[in-house]
């Protein structure tokens, strides 16, 4: 309940970046799955019809039903499992609870265990296998303890999602401009896989990437550690907590900007390529 726009406004911002953020672990390895597609135009239309609409639908779902729990059960209940609890129809409960398991089980799969699972292999192919990568990360997932998270609504939202977007976004913040801007969509595709290719810069890494990032995520530390009361808020400006609550677009757009500064300024140099 708001009492004016202004407390409105006041959450509706950090609640976007949040939600961005959501979604900024597949923005970057959206890869592993377009790979296959066989074209530009399959992977548009197979993302745009399968994921806008189901997030839509499913954000609506979430709210009408939690909304109307109060009328029904004099209370707010966000929660599907505590949710399903007040009913007393076993069949009900029984087949809402299969479509939980299912959707848990498929969405973790696709959103959080097939990225890990190639990053795993990929730092030891003879010795890690895909599916050893998956067992992996399964083990770290329950190590970190997500259900603490999840068991403070305010904590996943303000503290988890929107500090995880605060380093997250000036990757793809550099990815967007190294592609539109500075390559101009042109890529040699196998110099992405090819030692001594034009992308190998210096040792493996372009520094000019490393800086932007390390400047994309500065502007969100102060209210990050405001966030999570490590500073009274009022021993800072009233500026950083603004750029906390944004911090997936300040990131992203600070290092994008200084990514494509760096590279028109202090271009790498031309390695030939080998054939």
């Amino acid at each position: 309940k708001f009492t004016d726009s202004r407390a409105f406004w006041a959450l509706f911002f950090p609640s976007l970046t949040a939600m961005v953020g959501f979604w900024a672990t597949l923005t970057l390895n959206i890869s592993d799955f377009t790979r296959y597609a066989r074209s530009q135009r399959d992977q548009v239309v197979g993302q745009a019809i399968g994921l806008a609409p189901t997030m839509i639908l499913y954000a609506f779902i979430g709210v009408a039903v939690t909304s109307v729990t109060p009328l029904l059960f004099h209370r707010v209940i966000w929660d599907p499992i505590e949710l399903l609890a007040q009913f007393r129809s076993v069949p009900l409960v029984a087949i809402s609870l299969v479509g939980l398991l299912v959707a848990t089980l498929t969405t973790n799969i696709a959103a959080n265990v097939v990225s890990p699972a190639n990053d795993f292999s990929n730092l030891a192919p003879q010795r890690i296998s895909h599916r050893t990568g998956g067992l992996i990360t399964a083990v770290v997932g329950v190590l970190i303890l997500p259900w603490k998270l999840y068991n403070d609504p305010r904590g996943y939202i303000f503290s988890w999602l929107i500090a995880y977007a605060a380093v997250l976004a000036p990757i793809g913040g550099i990815l967007m401009t190294d592609y539109y801007l500075v390559r101009r969509k042109e890529l040699v595709v196998e110099d992405l896989y090819r030692r001594g290719g034009r992308y190998e810069y210096r040792g493996g890494y372009n520094w000019r990437a490393i800086v932007a990032i390390v400047a994309g995520v500065v502007p969100s530390v102060p209210g990050f550690l405001v966030e999570v009361k490590l500073v009274p808020a009022q021993s800072v400006a009233f500026g950083v907590k603004l750029l906390y609550d944004g911090a997936w677009f300040v990131g992203a757009g600070v290092a994008g900007i200084l990514y494509y500064a760096l590279m028109r300024w202090l271009p790498p140099a031309q390695t030939p390529t080998r054939q």
